[in-house]
């Protein structure tokens, strides 16, 4: 079966590495399996799922029972293709989803992979739950994946907690009395629930001085990094400085960071600077 990019709304981009191809410079067939296996990583993240506890929260995992590769021309080393996806179809406990691999409009490669949603322990077939099945049919639909609440800490400060020890203290080590500060009562706080009600990303808007504000605690669950909900996080805390009608906004980015800001249009201002032990620089925007 033949497949146009119009077909598709998910698509993941890779290059041919030289380990993936043989003497004559064109790819090892297995090796389609493990694109379409990591295109559905990414699948997941546009979801805003992370994986394994979204699985735990439906009290299910996904098993491969099917996986078909048909071939229609070769990718060679150096090519850069592109790896769609999509669901096409869930059943009462399956569901298959339908790929395809192209290099600019040429389509090479048509793949299909079936999952079953079974019980971890036993590894039996359970219905797919009815909330796994509205994100699916949700997302190939056009829908948002991500619930966008901005608010006080009152009310939005157990589920920001706990994103911010998770990356903040947890993963990149920073103590836990730096991490927590008395601003979090005054500031305005931007929380991401995906479809499964699950926080996912926070971050906070401090009072304005002068106009001018600053941005922080920015913070993405670790799997959902490159899946845009960062990004839909700091459109939802400047259009609420923009809103109160604030001129400036200004954060401290992590160096690591600083591209993810920069293609958003903030601009660099002074030289790094240590910060809880992490290299930053400050960023600004003009609203």
């Amino acid at each position: 079966m033949t497949h146009n990019r119009a077909d598709f709304r998910f698509f993941h981009r890779l290059r041919v590495r030289w380990a993936e191809v043989d003497m004559q410079k064109i790819v090892f067939n297995a090796h389609y399996l493990m694109y379409f296996d990591t295109a559905i990583a990414d699948y997941w993240r546009a979801l805003a799922l992370p994986y394994q506890e979204a699985m735990d929260s439906l009290e299910g995992d996904l098993y491969v029972v099917k996986a078909t590769v048909e071939f229609h021309a070769s990718a060679r080393v150096d090519d850069q293709i592109e790896v769609a996806m999509k669901c096409s179809r869930i059943g009462t406990s399956s569901m298959t989803f339908t790929g395809a691999i192209f290099r600019g409009d040429q389509h090479l490669i048509s793949g299909e992979i079936v999952y079953v949603f079974a019980d971890p322990a036993t590894q039996t077939s359970k219905p797919v739950p009815q909330a796994l099945r509205e994100v699916l049919l949700g997302y190939e639909a056009g829908e948002a994946m991500v619930d966008m609440k901005v608010g006080r800490w009152t009310g939005l400060g157990a589920d920001a907690r706990r994103i911010r020890a998770e990356v903040f203290v947890q993963e990149q080590g920073i103590p836990k009395d730096l991490e927590q500060d008395a601003a979090d009562e005054q500031a305005l706080h931007a929380v991401a629930y995906n479809r499964l009600g699950q926080a996912v990303a926070t971050g906070r808007l401090l009072p304005a001085q002068a106009g001018r504000a600053q941005v922080g605690r920015l913070a993405v669950h670790r799997v959902l990094r490159g899946g845009g909900v960062g990004r839909q996080l700091l459109l939802a805390l400047t259009e609420a400085a923009r809103a109160r009608g604030d001129r400036e906004l200004m954060l401290h980015a992590q160096r690591s960071a600083e591209g993810f800001y920069d293609r958003l249009g903030w601009q660099r201002r002074g030289e790094p600077f240590v910060e809880a032990g992490v290299s930053h620089v400050e960023m600004v925007t003009v609203l």
